[in-house]
This record gives C-alpha cells, structure tokens and sequence, in this order.
C-alpha cells in the first residue's frame, strides 16, 4: 500500500491536471501494448497497433524505448517529466535535457530486473544523441499508437475532470480526494493507494499533490519513485468504451446525425444539460420536468451509449461519452 501524508499546505496546493497528460498516456500505453490485460475496451487498439508497428517496422526503431517500459513493474522516472502537464512538446524538451545523475541512477534501478539493448549505456551516460534518439522515438510511437486516437482519450480524462470538479465543488479538496474511491482512501490527513506492489510512505512536504486522471493508468494508480521529484499520481479514468480511431468514429458520422433526428427535443435538452456534466435534480429543474422523467430520459441516454452516470453520495452525476459529444456537435 502507499500512504500519502498531507499537511494543511498540501491540501491547498492539490490540483487535477488540466487535460490528458500526453506523455504519461504514451508511457502507459505501452505497458498496455505488451501486457497481460484482457481489457475489451483496448483489444482493438492492441491489435491495430501491433498491426501498424509490424507494417511500418518500426519496432526495432523502437526498441530501446519498449525496453524501457516492461509490461510490469519499475518504469524510469524521468520518462515522464513534470513537464509534460504543459503538453507534449514541453514534456520532450525535459527529457531532452534530463540531468546525467538521474539517467544513470533510474537506469541502474530498470536495469537490476531487466535487460537492457546496449543502446541504454550510450542513454545512462547522458549522450545528447542517445536523448534525443529517444525522444524521436517516442514521437514515431505516438504517430502511430496514440494521435489517432486522441479524441477518445481526452473525453475519457475531461468526463473523469467534470466528476472532480463537482467533488471539489461540494467539498473542498478533501471532498475530491474523498471522490477517488475506490481504488484509493482519504482518513485523516492521509490518502491510503490500495493494491500498490510495494509499502511505501509520501510526505508532501508542503509541495502538494499532481492527480494526473489517465486513460491508459491500469487499476493501480502510479507515482513516482523518487520522493524528491515534484508529488505526482497518476489514477485511471473510466474508459467511456472502446477505443477506436478518428477515422472510425467518422466514419459513423451520417449515422450519428441519423440518430440525433431521432432523439426528440427532451432528450437531446438532457444531452446538451449533461455537457459541462449535471445531476439528475439540476436536469431536471434546467428543463422543468420531474426528477423521474430526468432519471428515465438519461437512463435511456445512458443505453445508447451517450452518456455515463456516476453516483456521488445521493446524486448521480451524468456526464457525455466521446458519442454523446460527437451527436452534441452534430
């Protein structure tokens, strides 16, 4: 388990990253790509992308990078710089310039369980080339495993941002650390990770928290392990479906506008409610109908596939899937 010690100070210094942190969802995308997981909602995209990797040959290219990333356990820190909160470029230029110590010292811990292509020593020793290599790869990498599907990814994290924001909304930062259950618990100053391989205590240290929400984080939620880097934890979201490209969800396109005709000026009223994400009682005094003719017209909603709804202690908050916001724009 992973204990996480807050003061007061860290409390007020909490915060959800603004959007999908393109650099963590590439680095975990990989540990999905060569893991284990049965997940439905990720089969195709594994598929697609082992497909694509083979087609284009890329992944003797991208060796050193998946040797970085094994399917279980230690991953280097400085693959996901602090950084990269501001975007994927800002993420690249940190790695580009990560300090020799921390290359060798991460380098040294992967390297105890795993064995690493030749090209990790040119990487270890901090050689520029060897840096910017690897940053050259991640970016062939996202090409092809994540920019097609980046829509998807990033409705997935902004519904799972609204869900926080009511959280945060209702009940101060401690309600939002209370809304991670129940992968994780918030007690007394302290937010305790369940099912974490390894027993380990976090101080803040006035520092704060990073809650990075991730479409690719499997069930455990993931920090980093040098306690003296800036507090991260990555958690993962619900994946609203599955995974598909931007191509196949245009390819829906006339069917979606088919649909939108069908849904009648009620539903489509609780849809366009539902898009900043809103509870049952708010639809239902928005659009001056009963509660119960909110709840069944989002039931409905819910069953095609347009919206998804979680419940808060005595609220459920609807909030649009990737379909549901693609008919709203439609």
């Amino acid at each position: 388990m992973l204990k996480i010690h807050f003061s007061g100070e860290d409390i007020l210094r909490t915060r959800v990253a603004p959007a999908a942190d393109p650099v963590w969802e590439l680095v975990l995308s990989l540990h999905v790509l060569r893991g284990r997981t049965r997940d439905p909602l990720t089969a195709n995209w594994r598929r697609s992308v082992a497909r694509d990797l083979r087609q284009d040959s890329a992944s003797e290219q991208l060796r050193l990078l998946f040797a970085l990333n094994p399917p279980r356990g230690y991953f280097p820190d400085f693959l996901t710089p602090y950084a990269s909160v501001e975007g994927f470029e800002a993420g690249l230029d940190a790695l580009r310039r990560t300090p020799t110590e921390l290359l060798h010292r991460d380098l040294s811990v992967l390297a105890a369980e795993n064995q690493l292509p030749s090209s990790a020593a040119a990487l270890a020793r901090g050689e520029v080339s060897a840096l910017h290599h690897l940053a050259e790869s991640m970016e062939q990498y996202r090409s092809l495993a994540i920019s097609p599907y980046w829509g998807r990814i990033q409705a997935a994290v902004a519904a799972d941002r609204t869900r926080r924001a009511r959280a945060l909304l209702d009940g101060g930062v401690e309600g939002l650390l209370s809304s991670l259950r129940p992968t994780m618990r918030w007690e007394s100053g302290v937010l305790e990770v369940h099912s974490y391989p390894h027993s380990r205590e976090l101080h803040l240290d006035g520092r704060g928290l990073l809650l990075v929400p991730s479409f690719f984080c499997a069930a455990t939620p993931v920090a980093l392990l040098d306690p003296a880097l800036p507090p991260v934890l990555v958690y993962p979201v619900d994946r609203l479906g599955a995974l598909v490209s931007a191509d196949a969800s245009a390819a829906s396109g006339a069917a979606r506008e088919s649909l939108a005709a069908l849904l009648g000026r009620t539903r489509a009223a609780v849809l366009q409610a539902s898009d900043e994400g809103c509870t049952t009682g708010e639809v239902a005094r928005q659009l001056n109908i009963s509660p119960a003719a909110a709840s069944q017209h989002a039931t409905v909603l819910r069953n095609a596939g347009l919206l998804v709804s979680h419940r808060e202690r005595n609220s459920v908050l609807h909030t649009l899937t990737p379909l549901g916001r693609a008919m709203l724009d439609a």
